[in-house]
């Protein structure tokens, strides 16, 4: 296989595993969106709880005035029948005190039985909001998760044809530079192979040593640039011109490869090996 054919596959694959990258981006991202209607729904779910379980303990003290009530009543009622057969003055103020103290009560007790029924129509009403309020959230939910779902089926089945785009590209090529190729296209961001102009790496805009420069330019091998691990090819100047610097600004073994660094941007170790020979 030429320099050429390489770098015409390297170009589709380039192509290829820009879309993958994208569209692997998607799948992982396309699910995010369910987040905060799931939050949503989780807090109308807690606020919902929240209530119903105001309501029971409003309707239990509703429950608990009226048994006191009916209590007060009865104590009421019972003085009452005693007053006719009482035989002195100090046996009708007793009975007279005990009526008034459970008539008070009486009087209490409604007040505050009317105050936790209204209060228990204003849950009512507020509990029926909240659960139709969630049951809209739940059903769009659901509407949104069938449409996420037939998002990323359509996003899977995309990236499957691509990955068989990837493999017939990259049927018998070296194996150590797909590998470093495809790590430096997900880390420029589907930038993979940069043009040389004037000397300088259009990527990361490092100065080149002329005898690497001299390299790329003619052709014959495929080397990566020694500072971004970008592969390399050579591009005319605008003028016809190359502007080399005129001294030799060092070896290629003075020069730090990047392609051992995984997560850094900036820093990388060295690398023994420079480049990959693939003349045929």
């Amino acid at each position: 296989m030429t320099t050429e054919e390489i770098f015409e596959k390297l170009r589709s694959l380039q192509e290829v595993l820009a879309k993958k990258i994208d569209l692997e981006r998607e799948i992982n991202d396309i699910p995010k969106m369910l987040v905060t209607q799931e939050e949503l729904l989780e807090k109308l779910k807690k606020d919902f709880i929240e209530k119903d379980q105001e309501y029971l303990a409003v309707k239990s003290a509703e429950g608990e005035l009226k048994n006191l009530l009916f209590e007060a009543e009865s104590t009421r009622e019972k003085a009452e029948k005693h007053m006719d057969s009482i035989n002195t003055q100090r046996e009708y103020e007793n009975l007279d005190k005990e009526i008034h103290d459970a008539s008070e009560k009486e009087s209490q007790y409604r007040k505050d039985i009317k105050q936790k029924e209204q209060k228990i129509r204003e849950l009512d009403a507020e509990m029926s909001q909240k659960k139709e309020f969630m049951d809209q959230q739940e059903a769009e939910l659901a509407q949104s998760r069938a449409r996420i779902e037939s998002e990323l089926e359509e996003r899977k089945k995309l990236l499957a044809e691509l990955e068989a785009q990837e493999k017939e590209i990259t049927k018998n090529m070296d194996e150590e530079l797909l590998f470093k190729f495809e790590r430096i296209v997900k880390k420029k961001s589907g930038n993979g192979i940069v043009s040389i102009k004037n000397g300088v790496c259009s990527s990361c805009h490092m100065i080149l040593p002329v005898q690497f420069a001299n390299i790329v330019r003619s052709g014959k091998e495929i080397v990566p640039c020694p500072y971004c691990s970008s592969i390399l090819f050579y591009e005319e100047s605008s003028d016809g011109e190359e502007n080399y610097l005129d001294t030799d600004t060092g070896s290629l073994s003075d020069l730090e490869d990047l392609d051992d660094e995984e997560d850094s941007d900036d820093e990388y170790e060295d690398d023994d090996e420079k480049m990959i020979d693939f003349d045929e």
